[in-house]
């Protein structure tokens, strides 16, 4: 049996299974995505209100929330992508005349230095490059300060994850690699704000949260859309004009009657200039390059995922750089100690190897078990479904049939007390009604009622009539708690 894993000092494994996570103000959206032969099914899907701040919380109680959260969604998968919301994000602009590499890394350095008002050692910087006339490229420099991102992490690490990439949701949802993402200006309605990214030529040049384009009034969200129109126009005025012009289609993400609403104002606004606006409902078949699960839901969580598992690296990568194997042995040991230093790292090498051939070995013998058992398990996990979904509806105490059971025990067998009618309300309230030969008879069955365990407050309510007489007892009845529906 061919095996999918594969051995490398330099690159991490490519994944088959990630778990997409999108964090937009306190709400968590996540999606854990597969992809076998062609296609991406979603194993599980969830979405969370966080009542804890990951920026300002302890990282333990943080990620011990999110753990729950997975927990309870029945995800177990630890690999993940984290979409970083937009308001983290700083962003500096800047044209790039041709240069060879280096002089062009250090002339980025210095405008980003002029661009951004934090010392470049404390931002985790990545950027985007699109081509202008001339040889020129427009460079888009986006930061995110490392107290955000070593808290992120310590969170994660806390709710038992293993990042893999630290991007961000919007350029997920409509991706700059995509040769119809020239020329468009994507707008993604929030809880607090309106995002807004602009691509073209495969980069992207703009990136913005419109703060205060979103109110949130006890729960329900109200949209400005004129400042939306009014802050579209200023940053398309900040664009180079080739650039500019190049914007030609308006693609609104959200909540579709947010999205409707400003879709509607946007169209009124840039309409006449040739742009054309659209709501955007759902994936196009070809968005990812592989088949999509039936009916998948529009969001950045699966997006990340999605663009994840299909290879498609993501304009903005702000997860820290970690060494290799062969970078962390350069670092342990010295200069001075060469010989020293080929001894372990041979050493080192040969356990590797003689690990990985166990693996292997364990990993086809364990495959083969599984080709045997994964029908049986198949329908194991359906039972366990079905009794997980339905178990909330019974009650495995049986307190009817307990009721009825003291009933029968309080009235005599001699038929002087009858009952007519039986109710039980609120799971332990009982009214009885019914006949009896005199009142003694009621008496009496009530004196042993009362002796029964579990049954307390016995209140003859009614009686008419004397030989035979009517009655109406109530009495409550707790036997030791169960399951209430």
């Amino acid at each position: 049996m061919k095996s999918d894993f594969k051995f490398k000092f330099g690159g991490p494994k490519k994944l088959a299974t990630v778990l997409g996570l999108a964090l937009e103000g306190s709400r968590l959206d996540g999606v854990v995505l597969k992809r076998a032969n062609g296609a991406l099914a979603v194993q599980q899907s969830f979405s969370a209100t966080l009542t804890l701040d990951p920026l300002t919380a302890a990282p333990e109680l943080v990620g011990r929330e999110i753990r729950n959260q997975l927990d309870a969604a029945g995800v177990r998968e630890r690999h993940c992508v984290f979409g970083v919301p937009l308001k983290w994000i700083l962003t500096a602009q800047t044209e790039l005349p041709p240069l060879p590499a280096a002089d062009a890394a250090s002339l980025l350095q210095l405008e980003a230095e002029k661009g951004f008002h934090s010392d470049l050692a404390t931002l985790q910087i990545s950027d985007s490059r699109t081509p202008l006339a001339d040889g020129k490229q427009n460079v888009l420099l986006a930061g995110i300060p490392g107290t955000h991102i070593a808290a992120l992490e310590a969170v994660l690490a806390a709710a038992k994850l293993k990042p893999v990439s630290f991007a961000l949701g919007l350029a997920a949802l409509q991706f700059a690699g995509d040769e119809k993402s020239n020329g468009v200006l994507a707008l993604v309605v929030g809880e607090s704000h309106v995002g807004l990214q602009i691509t073209a030529a495969g980069g992207v040049v703009a990136l913005r949260a419109l703060e205060g384009a979103v109110e949130n009034e006890a729960g329900r969200l109200t949209l400005h859309a004129d400042l939306v129109a009014r802050e579209t126009r200023v940053t398309l005025g900040q664009l180079p004009g080739g650039l500019r012009d190049a914007v030609k289609r308006i693609r609104i993400f959200g909540p579709r009657d947010l999205a409707r609403d400003l879709a509607d104002a946007m169209e009124a606004r840039f309409a006449p200039a040739g742009v054309k606006t659209e709501v955007v409902a759902g994936y196009a078949p070809d968005e990812f390059g592989a088949q999509l699960p039936v009916e998948v839901s529009l969001s950045a969580a699966f997006s990340l995922a999605a663009r994840a598992l299909t290879g498609q690296k993501p304009v903005f990568e702000f997860l820290p750089p970690k060494p290799n194997l062969i970078e962390q042995l350069a670092a342990k040991y010295s200069s001075g100690r060469l010989r020293t230093t080929g001894a372990v790292a041979a050493g080192v090498a040969v356990i590797f190897l003689a690990v990985f051939l166990f693996q292997q070995i364990q990993l086809w013998h364990l495959r083969s078990q599984w080709s045997q058992m994964a029908v049986k398990v198949g329908q194991l996990q359906g039972i366990q479904d079905n009794i997980r979904q339905y178990r909330p509806w019974y009650d495995g105490t049986f307190k009817n049939l307990a009721i009825l059971r003291l009933l029968s025990v309080a009235f005599p067998e001699d038929g002087s007390v009858t009952a007519k009618n039986i109710e039980v309300r609120d799971g332990n309230t009982v009214t009885c009604s019914g006949t009896a030969r005199d009142s003694s008879a009621v008496l009496a069955v009530e004196s042993r009622l009362s002796a029964q365990p579990g049954v307390f407050a016995v209140h003859h309510e009614q009686s008419r009539g004397k030989a035979p007489m009517q009655f109406v007892l109530s009495f409550k009845f707790n036997n030791g708690g169960g399951n209430e529906n």
